[in-house]
C-alpha cells in the first residue's frame, strides 16, 4: 500500500544552505522583515503553512496496530522511516518512549513503541529492543500499562481482555437528557470510547500468530498464561498514573464487569448499543471524509468497519486512503500528527503577525498575503454537519476549523482568529475583497451561539454536563477530558474577533456582541490565580494564558496602570523573567498546575510574555526591551529561529509540538514592540 505524505514545510539541514543569509537586523523591524524572509518559503501552493504537528507518543502505535489487525502492509519507504522515527525519539539514557517526545520513559509509551517497531520489522534482539525491554521490565512489564495501552495491545491479542476496564457500547442507549449520555462528554473523549465501545463489545482481536505470541513473551515479567488477567485492571505503573480512578469510578468499573458477566443474557441491549455505535461512527466519518477527529478514533474507526464490513467495504477503503493525511515526514523520519494538520491555525497567527509588523500592508508581499486571504476562503466551513442533531455536532456554517475543510470540526477559537485575520486582511488597501463579508455574520452567529453560562468559551462546543463527571475520568494519563471546559485562550480570541466585527459591522447583532464581551471579561477576571497568574490548557502555560487574558483586558481598556487584574498578571510575568531576558516555560507547569521553569529563556515564551506586557502597557520599558533583545539574538543569519522546547500541551499530561510558533508569535512581539518603543531596541 502507497502511503503518500504531507509536503514537509520545513526546510532540511541539506536545503537551509539554499537560503541566502540576510543583512543583520540592527533594529526590531529588521528582525521581523528577515524572520519573514525566511519564513515565507514555506509557504504552500493554496497559501497555508504546513508543519509538523507530533508530540504524543502514543499515535502511531494506534495506526500500525490497525494495520497490523486488518493485514494491511505498508509502504517500505514509509515503514522505514517510522522506524528511524521511532528510534531517534527513544530516551536515550533508558531507550524507553514517554507519552511524549520530552516526557520520561513510561509503561505507556514504552510498551506501545515497542510493539509497533516489532510490528514494523525490528527483531526482539535488536539493541534498541533490547534496552527498551529492559526499561519495560523495570517498570513491572506491559501488565501495569494505562486503559488506552491495555486497549490496543487487546486488540493485537497479547493482552487479554478480562484486564481491562469496560467500555460498554450500551452508554448510547441513554436518552439524551441523562449526563453519562456520550453525546454530552467532551467531543474527543466521547468519539474514542464510542469506537472503543464497539471494538470492546465484539472483543476485536487479532488471531493469535507465532509473532503475537512472541510478543507475550516479551512484554511482560513473568509467563502469559500465569496473569492473572482480573487483577490488571486497575494496575498502572506509577511513573504513568496522572489521573488515578476517583472510589465511584472504582464502583462503576466494579459494576459494569459484573455486568458483563450477564451480558449475553441482555443481547437485545448489547445489540441496540452495537448499532447505534456503528451508525454514530458512519455519521462521524461522513462528516469528517473517513478523516475522523483526530488521529486516535481515526485509526479505531478503521477497525470498526474491518469488523463491521470488511475489507472490499468502501468505508475500509476510504480509511486506508485517509490515513496518510495524519503523517508527516520531517528530519527525524516519520510520525504521525496530532490531527491531519493545523492549516489554518497556523496560517491565521502569521497573518495577524504580518498586520502588526506592517509587513501585510508591504508591496513585497502582497502575493503571500493574497494568498494567504484565498486559503480562509477556501478553508471556512460553508454548511453544518450532516445530520447535525443525531450526532450530537455543534453547528459548523460559517466557522473555520483547526485544521482543513474537510476535517470538519470546529473550535471556538479557530472560528475567531480565522474571523479576525480574514477582516483584518480584507481592510488593508489594495487588498481585494475576496470574502463576501456577508459570510462574516454565520461566523458571528456561531461564536454567540457558543458562549457559556460563565461567560467564557470552551473549545468545540458549549458545556453540556457538569464538570462533576469528571469523577468517570477512566484514562488515567489525562485530566480533564470528560466534558468541555472554558479556557482563556479560547474565551479571549472569540472577545478579539466580535470587537475586530463590530468595526466593520456595527449594526449586526451589537447588543448581543457587547453582552459577550462584557461576559468574556468577567469570565477572565474570575480564572486569575491568586498570584495573578492564568492556567494555559492548550500552550505551555502560564505565560500563554497570560499572553492572552491580559490582552482581553486591554481590549476593555484595563491596563497595568488602571486595573488590578491586569497589574497582578504582568508582577506575575515579571517575578519569572529569566537572567538573560527571556522568558522559558517547562512543560511541567501543564502537569502540576505551578510555574516551573525552562532550564532555558524560550523564544516562544518571551515572544508570548512580551506580548502580554505590551498589551497591558507595563510601565517599565526594559524587561520589555530585554525580551525582544533575546528574540532578536535567537535569530540566525538566514531569518529563520531554531526550534526549542516543546510549546503546546492538551488534556494537562500530554505535550505536543507547534514548531510554526517560533516564526508567528516572534514576528508578532517585533511589530507590536515597534508600535510602543518605536523601532529600535537601544535602553
Amino acid at each position: 500500500m502507497l502511503m503518500k505524505v504531507h509536503k514537509s514545510g520545513n526546510i532540511s539541514k541539506q536545503n537551509r544552505n539554499d537560503v541566502p543569509e540576510l543583512e543583520k537586523a540592527k533594529t526590531p523591524l529588521e528582525a521581523a522583515r528577515n524572520g519573514f524572509e525566511f519564513y515565507r518559503r514555506l509557504q504552500t501552493e493554496d497559501g497555508h503553512w504546513a508543519g509538523e504537528y507530533g508530540g504524543p507518543m502514543f499515535l502511531l502505535p494506534g495506526l500500525i496496530i490497525a494495520h497490523y489487525v486488518t493485514r494491511t502492509p505498508v509502504h517500505e519507504p514509509t515503514r522505514l522511516e517510522m522506524i528511524r522515527y521511532l528510534l531517534n525519539k527513544a530516551n536515550k539514557e533508558d531507550g524507553g518512549w514517554g507519552i511524549h517526545i520530552e516526557g520520561v520513559s513510561t509503561v505507556f509509551g514504552t510498551a506501545l513503541n515497542y510493539v509497533t517497531l516489532r510490528i514494523l520489522g525490528l527483531g526482539p534482539d535488536h539493541p534498541a529492543m533490547v534496552k527498551a525491554r529492559n526499561t519495560l521490565h523495570r517498570h513491572g512489564g506491559a501488565a501495569a500499562i494505562p486503559a488506552w495501552g491495555k486497549f490496543w495491545l487487546a486488540v493485537l491479542g497479547v493482552y487479554d481482555w478480562n484486564g481491562v476496564n469496560p467500555i460498554p457500547p450500551e452508554l448510547w442507549a441513554l436518552p439524551k437528557f441523562v449526563p453519562l449520555y456520550p453525546g454530552n462528554w467532551w467531543v474527543h473523549c466521547r468519539n474514542v470510547y464510542l469506537s472503543m465501545g464497539y471494538i470492546y463489545g465484539h472483543r476485536v482481536t487479532a488471531p493469535l500468530t507465532t509473532f503475537t505470541q512472541s510478543l507475550r513473551e516479551e512484554l511482560y515479567v513473568q509467563p502469559y498464561d500465569t496473569i492473572n488477567w482480573d487483577k490488571q485492571r486497575n494496575n498502572v505503573a506509577e511513573v504513568d498514573l496522572y489521573m488515578p480512578h476517583t472510589k465511584i469510578m472504582d464502583v462503576v468499573n466494579y459494576a459494569l464487569t459484573y455486568y458483563e458477566s450477564f451480558a449475553k443474557k441482555f443481547t437485545a441491549l448489547r445489540d441496540y448499543g452495537l448499532k447505534e455505535a456503528v451508525e454514530q461512527i458512519r455519521m462521524e466519518d461522513e462528516n469528517t471524509y473517513y478523516m475522523g477527529i483526530g488521529p486516535v478514533n481515526k485509526a479505531m474507526n478503521w477497525l470498526v468497519w474491518y469488523h463491521h464490513s470488511g475489507k472490499d467495504s468502501l468505508e475500509f477503503k476510504l480509511h486506508v486512503e485517509r490515513n496518510a493525511h495524519f503523517l508527516w515526514l520531517g528530519a527525524e523520519g516519520m510520525m504521525m500528527n496530532g490531527t491531519d494538520g493545523t492549516q489554518l491555525w497556523d496560517t491565521a497567527f502569521i497573518a495577524q503577525a504580518c498586520a502588526e509588523a506592517g509587513l501585510a500592508k508591504n508591496a513585497i508581499y502582497r502575493e503571500n498575503m493574497v494568498k494567504v486571504l484565498e486559503f480562509l476562503d477556501m478553508t471556512q466551513i460553508r454548511e453544518n454537519p450532516k445530520d447535525m442533531e443525531r450526532c450530537n455536532r455543534q453547528a459548523t456554517k460559517g466557522a473555520w476549523p483547526f485544521s482543513t475543510k474537510r476535517q470538519g470540526y470546529t473550535v471556538s477559537d479557530c472560528t475567531a482568529e480565522g474571523l479576525k485575520s480574514s477582516i483584518i486582511l480584507q481592510t488593508i488597501p489594495e487588498m481585494p475583497t475576496i470574502i463576501n463579508p456577508e459570510r462574516f455574520l454565520d461566523s458571528v452567529d456561531i461564536l454567540l451561539s457558543m458562549q457559556n453560562r460563565s461567560g467564557g468559551y470552551g473549545s468545540y462546543e458549549k458545556n453540556r454536563a457538569t464538570p462533576l463527571l469528571e469523577a468517570f475520568n477512566p484514562a488515567e494519563v489525562f485530566g480533564n477530558i470528560m466534558v468541555e471546559y472554558e479556557y482563556p485562550e479560547c474565551t479571549t480570541a472569540v472577545l478579539h474577533a466580535l470587537r475586530t466585527f463590530i468595526k466593520l459591522n456595527p449594526d449586526y447583532r451589537r447588543d448581543e456582541i457587547e453582552a459577550a464581551c462584557q461576559g468574556c471579561v468577567k469570565y477572565i477576571k474570575s480564572v486569575q490565580g491568586q498570584d495573578g497568574s492564568w492556567y494555559g490548557a492548550w500552550g505551555i502555560c502560564y505565560t500563554y494564558a497570560a499572553m492572552f487574558a491580559l490582552s482581553s483586558l486591554s481590549s476593555v481598556g484595563e491596563y497595568y496602570e488602571n486595573s488590578d487584574s491586569s497589574r497582578r498578571g504582568c508582577d506575575f510575568l515579571i517575578q519569572h523573567q529569566k537572567e538573560d531576558g527571556g522568558w522559558g516555560e517547562s512543560y511541567k507547569s501543564c502537569e502540576v498546575h505551578q510555574y516551573c521553569q525552562h532550564e532555558q529563556s524560550q523564544v516562544v515564551n518571551t515572544a508570548w510574555a512580551v506580548m502580554a506586557l505590551l498589551d497591558a502597557k507595563y510601565p517599565h520599558k526594559e524587561p520589555i526591551r530585554r525580551g525582544i533583545e533575546l528574540i532578536m539574538k535567537r535569530q540566525q543569519p538566514n531569518g529563520e529561529w531554531l526550534q526549542e522546547a516543546i510549546e503546546g500541551v492538551f488534556n494537562k499530561n500530554c505535550a505536543i509540538s507547534y514548531p510554526n510558533y517560533k516564526f508567528s508569535f516572534s514576528i508578532w512581539a517585533l511589530g507590536k514592540y515597534t508600535k510602543v518603543y518605536g523601532d529600535n531596541i537601544d535602553p
